[in-house]
């Protein structure tokens, strides 16, 4: 039996919860104050024989005092003494039993490990004659039912074939799925998914996926949208793992936040496993505003230009975040047709989008612009601001450029701008 910490709890409370309400009971009885007045009808104690001749003996002082008034009291209280006794038998017999579970536990965990290692040096073995040697083949799937036959052995032999099967293409992986079924283990993943405990789901989920076995399809849509973390990107890597043509289908069903983290798991695994990248436009249509986001960083890393209208719709977007995101892919991907609808929307962005605006205008250099980035420099007066329209300006070219210096030469007045104009120009802040 696994003893986990909730249960040595619940053992130490046990022990201790009686021993505190006695102690309890004891210092309400013994304690209500430094001396007792006695009811109608009770006889007032005395001071034993032994503790007057104690007094006696002893002179004044505080701590004669003191030692009087305690030796008094344990005269006075033989059940207190029997307490204590009680108290500290619980105490020696709760540490010996704790020491008891800590060495069993340690002993445990000892012999699951050698047990460990021994199946998975058993397993190799039979695992690499099973898939390289012919000859073999039968009789190394006869000890591979005979070693697999606990359920502890079999969620070993199940690692073991995980792992063999993640450096493994072709032929030879899918005859690793083959013995999965053979062996039945795939009742065993199953059990796992459809379990009530999400620790054994996400195994569950896991083994499947890698066994490309969809029979938990169903359950594993369900857990999409689950408030466990762990559980939910499980669900969201598995899906994507048992996909023949759109990994991302699942994201029309998604409802909670897709967290970054979540986002960059799922495109690592594209690339590791060199999935069908799908179009990501038909995302971003999604109400579920973090998917939108993340179609829109999907079409600018797979460079998919065509989805450059809806790219320039999301500019729009009521969404901050969504509309700064799109902004930024537009000059990831250099849609020139997206600058006339910036130059449109500028005035109504906050700032960080602004600058983000500004960003793009230099990214993608058009010299019909040039006034409009002109009149930024006049009518803006934060500094960084100034100093993105005027790298937009200089990128532009000869034109850009030519603009720039009579700006700076002007002799019609001074303005803040033409400081940072000559810092542009000379590469100064780069």
């Amino acid at each position: 039996m696994k003893l986990k910490g909730r249960h040595i709890l619940i053992i130490l409370l046990c022990y201790w919860l009686p021993v505190s309400c006695t102690v309890v009971l004891v210092q309400h009885r013994f304690y209500p104050g430094e001396t007792a007045t006695a009811g109608p009808g009770q006889e007032v104690r005395k001071i034993p024989p032994g503790a007057a001749s104690f007094h006696d003996r002893v002179s004044d002082g505080l701590l004669n005092g003191y030692t009087e008034r305690v030796m008094l009291r344990f005269d006075q209280s033989p059940l207190f003494i029997t307490i204590l006794y009680v108290v500290i038998l619980y105490s020696i017999l709760t540490l010996t039993i704790l020491l008891i579970i800590i060495l069993l536990h340690r002993s445990r965990l000892k012999r699951e490990s050698s047990r460990v290692e021994y199946l998975k040096e058993e397993y190799q073995q039979k695992l690499m004659d099973y898939l390289f040697d012919e000859k073999a083949r039968v009789q190394s799937l006869k000890d591979l039912q005979r070693i697999a036959s606990g359920r502890f052995n079999r969620q070993v032999l199940i690692d073991q074939m995980i792992d063999l099967s993640v450096n493994l293409k072709g032929r030879i992986k899918e005859m690793i799925r083959e013995l999965y079924l053979a062996l039945g283990l795939k009742e065993d993943s199953l059990k796992k998914a459809f379990s009530r405990k999400w620790h054994k789901n996400v195994k569950g989920f896991r083994e499947l996926a890698f066994m490309n076995i969809r029979d938990a399809n169903r359950k594993i849509l369900e857990c999409l949208n689950s408030s466990n973390e762990i559980l939910r990107m499980e669900a969201q890597i598995s899906l994507v793992r048992l996909s023949d043509t759109d990994p991302y289908r699942f994201l029309h069903l998604m409802e909670r936040p897709l967290a970054k983290w979540e986002q960059i798991t799922l495109h690592e695994l594209v690339i590791q496993h060199n999935l069908k990248v799908p179009a990501f436009r038909e995302y971003m249509e999604s109400g579920n505003l973090s998917v939108v986001v993340f179609a829109l960083e999907m079409a600018s890393w797979f460079g998919q230009k065509e989805a450059e209208p809806d790219i320039i719709r999301l500019l729009r977007h009521q969404n901050e975040g969504v509309r700064m995101t799109a902004i930024r892919v537009c000059g990831d991907l250099k849609l020139e047709r997206s600058l006339q609808v910036l130059q449109e929307i500028y005035l109504q962005e906050p700032y960080r989008n602004k600058l983000e605006i500004l960003r793009t205008f230099s990214r993608i250099p058009d010299s019909r612009y040039l006034e409009f980035l002109k009149s930024l420099l006049d009518m803006e007066e934060d500094v960084q601001l100034q100093i993105q329209a005027t790298k937009a300006m200089e990128n532009t070219g000869e034109p850009g450029i030519s603009m720039l210096i009579r700006l700076m030469k002007s002799k019609t007045g001074y303005k803040n701008y033409q400081i940072i104009i000559r810092h542009v120009l000379d590469g100064r802040i780069y």
